[in-house]
């Protein structure tokens, strides 16, 4: 679920916004500072200064004084042995939404625990960021054999149960805006890989209130989601569990289904409160 790594000595594009007009050197240290954050966030893997320093084009120790500084600030962790970087949940905290003073996984911890006692599957709280359905927040299953993935990783919605309950609930104009950015890569045989597959299975999603992931990515993984709505319909959030096919038969589905949507509702209804 993570993100490819960039070629060596490949640099980061840099978003319209904060496209360097100059030299990299001159771009002011905000920028610069965002840019690394966001080269981080793409690494698969832990990463170290002087490889940033390199593929973003800028001097090595003012990539060591941002590194230093958005560390001291909770937004980077450095291992003490191999000092390589990676992001913290911190970045999470920020780009969620927030009701108030309350933030949606704070809203969302009661329905979590909820769903996890009901199914004794993992469960999860995900929600759109670009074109990538994120994990936020997650309760692990008890048994000895779950599915796990790391707070923060990144997937393609069209290929996971939470990322086509949100996409089923998009508003036209802005789902129209998204769809050209999804990459709809095929991860097994199951995979929804076109438009008219999509949107037949938008019209399920919509009539049942909840989705399901029958093996899309993961061959033997079975999840079902459910959308946080808001007061126009509109999702901006979705419940989900994920586990092995043995234990989320197809058979459960709509049992499952509408345990999620409820508890989903009911997250709903505390975040816009």
């Amino acid at each position: 679920m993570n993100t490819a790594p960039l070629p060596k000595n490949a640099r980061l594009r840099p978003s319209p916004l904060s496209r360097p007009k100059a030299d990299p050197s001159d771009v002011p240290a905000l920028q610069r500072g965002i840019l690394l954050l966001e080269w981080i966030a793409q690494q698969p893997e832990a990463a170290s200064v002087s490889e940033a320093a390199e593929s973003l084009g800028v001097p090595l120790p003012s990539a060591l004084r941002m590194a230093r500084t958005l560390e001291e600030m909770g937004y980077l962790e450095r291992n003490p042995l191999t000092k390589r970087y990676r992001l913290t949940t911190r970045m999470l905290l920020v780009g969620q939404p927030h009701s108030g003073p309350r933030s949606l996984a704070e809203c969302c911890t009661e329905a979590l625990h909820t769903v996890l006692q009901a199914t004794g599957e993992t469960t999860q709280l995900c929600c759109l960021a670009d074109s990538d359905c994120v994990l936020i927040d997650q309760l692990p299953s008890p048994h000895a054999f779950k599915y796990v993935v790391d707070l923060g990783s990144r997937i393609s919605p069209h290929c996971c149960a939470p990322g086509k309950a949100l996409l089923a609930h998009l508003p036209s104009s802005r789902f129209e805006t998204l769809f050209p950015k999804l990459k709809l890569e095929k991860h097994t045989s199951n995979t929804l890989t076109t438009l008219e597959q999509l949107e037949a299975d938008f019209v399920r999603i919509r009539q049942q209130g909840y989705s399901v992931d029958q093996g899309e990515h993961f061959e033997g993984i079975h999840c079902v989601a459910a959308p946080l709505l808001d007061r126009h319909g509109n999702a901006f959030a979705a419940l989900t569990i994920a586990g092995p096919a043995s234990r989320i038969p197809v058979s459960l589905f709509p049992a499952l289904g509408r345990t999620i949507a409820r508890a989903a509702s009911e997250a709903a209804n505390r975040f816009l409160a």
